[in-house]
Order: C-alpha cells, then structure tokens, then sequence
C-alpha cells in the first residue's frame, strides 16, 4: 500500500504496474444526503426509507456514484495523485451500500502507455469481503512536476 507522494502526485516515471491505495469511508446519512445535493439525484430509492422499504434492496442504499466517487478521491489525492486526468472510466455495481456499511475503494495500476502518459487502474470497492464494485479507469498522469514558484 502505498502513500500519498510528498509533492502531492507521482509522475510518470514514479509509478509501477502493482501499485495499490486504499481509502476506507462510512456511509452517513450526513455523506447521502450531501451526495444528492452536489449530484440532484434525489431518487427515493436513497432518501425515503418508507419507500425504499418497498423495493427489492427492501430500504435506502447509498447512491452507486458516491461509492464510485471514493476511487475518484484516491485517484486525485494517492495514485496518481495532484495532476492525474481521468480520460475513461467503467463500472459494474455488484451489491448495494447502506448507511453504516465502511467502504474500502482500491485502486491498482494495472498497466503503464509511458508513450501516451497513460496510466489503466483497476478500481474495487467492498464492504466487508464483499465486492461492490469494480471497474477499469484510464488517466493521464504527468511526466514531470510543475517547477515551485
């Protein structure tokens, strides 16, 4: 596992296929409800346990993108870090999140393009041992740092 870079990102020339961070978060009721404030996806699915109770999740579950979102904070803060674009990014939803459940979103490089400063992530997230998520992303990551001014 691997921490956050000293100058805040790796560069191109830092990084290496096996590398892997983590991020551990729990959903609240509080990170829901901001999440369909910031996104204005207020589906009842994820805000009104009366209706939700009468679905198959059979109460609330987290929005599938503020999981998803967590990958997105490691890719930016950790690895790659500062200076990291997401160029493409795919997903598959496995299980449902509820209120209280810790999410552990990892990321992995997979593969390096040195020619095109591409970086291929794959991207997990679980509760417990449970897979909640996977997917692949592709970002661009730079070959050198920004000189101090």
């Amino acid at each position: 596992m691997i921490e956050p870079h000293s100058s805040g990102g790796y560069i191109l020339e830092e990084l290496a296929v096996g590398m892997v961070a983590e991020k551990h978060v729990a959903i609240t009721e509080e990170r829901i409800q901001k999440f369909a404030e910031a996104s204005d996806d207020f589906n009842p699915v994820h805000m009104d346990e009366a209706f939700a109770s009468k679905t198959a999740y059979r109460g609330r579950i987290a929005h599938g993108l503020l999981s998803a979102s967590f990958g997105s904070a490691l890719v930016g803060t950790i690895l790659p870090g500062a200076g990291a674009i997401y160029l493409a990014q795919t997903l598959a939803f496995h299980r449902p999140v509820r209120i209280g459940d810790v999410v552990v979103s990892r990321v992995t490089i997979a593969a390096i393009d040195e020619v095109s400063a591409r970086v291929t992530l794959r991207c997990e997230g679980f509760v417990g041992d449970d897979l909640i998520m996977d997917g692949e992303a592709t970002v661009r990551v730079p070959r050198r740092r920004r000189a101090k001014t």
